[in-house]
């Protein structure tokens, strides 16, 4: 079953402070995750912004029935584990994942490396800690969620999600 998107803060600092795997530089979450989402250009800022909400509200509190203000109905998803559709993508994390919803935080706790936004592309790159083949070995590496938007809303999104 696919892991989680976002990782806890607490889980991301045990792994820097036992030093991570001998030979790799930790992947560092941003000081104010909060600021990597604004931008000086409207549409870049409309679309940073949306895709704030999309990783604080949905993914991190898990308020699906929130999906239709950030998510167009089409919305095409390339993680195989997920259907395309809105529709689809709120029953992945509804029904599949069985995720609950809990208060949405004032501010994101999702523990953030970058944000990235180019024409209708806007890219989150998150630190996420994996298990090497054995649950005691662990080591950290970078995942990112991407969407395209338009008019607003995440029409597309890609992850680097495999099958099992």
């Amino acid at each position: 079953m696919k892991k989680p998107f976002c990782l806890t803060l607490a889980s991301t600092l045990a792994l820097l402070a036992a030093g991570g795997a001998a030979a790799q530089a930790p992947v560092v979450p941003a000081a104010d995750a909060e600021a990597l989402f604004h931008s000086a250009d409207p549409k870049l800022e409309i679309n940073k912004q949306a895709a704030y909400h999309i990783v604080k509200d949905l993914l991190e509190a898990g308020h699906w029935e929130l999906a239709d203000r950030y998510l167009t109905e089409r919305y095409i998803q390339h993680n195989p584990l997920a259907k395309s559709g809105r529709a689809g993508v709120v029953d992945f994390f509804t029904k599949t994942l069985k995720v609950s919803p809990k208060p949405i935080p004032t501010k994101l706790t999702t523990p953030v490396v970058s944000v990235v936004a180019e024409g209708d592309l806007v890219i989150v790159a998150y630190p996420r800690v994996e298990n090497a083949g054995d649950p005691t070995k662990r080591y950290m590496t970078t995942w990112f969620d991407m969407w395209r938007f338009v008019d607003g809303k995440a029409d597309e999104h890609w992850d680097p999600a495999t099958r099992p």
